[in-house]
């Protein structure tokens, strides 16, 4: 028998909730950078943070 489908929602939750700490982490150190750097990133950063937590909020409890 085969338990490893059970896992996957698991281990997709760790892997989506590791990523979205290192989102943070980047949005946290957007204030060291230049204006202009903080301009072009922090919206790439938030796209990217809203997609993942849509992601999160998808899988199954």
């Amino acid at each position: 028998m085969d338990n490893s489908n059970e896992f996957a929602p698991v281990y997709m939750r760790h892997d989506l909730m590791i990523e979205i700490g290192r989102l943070e982490m980047a949005m946290d150190h957007l204030e060291e950078r230049e204006q202009a750097q903080q301009q072009q990133l922090r919206p790439r950063l938030e796209s990217r943070m809203s997609h993942l937590l849509s992601e999160l909020d998808h899988l199954p409890a």
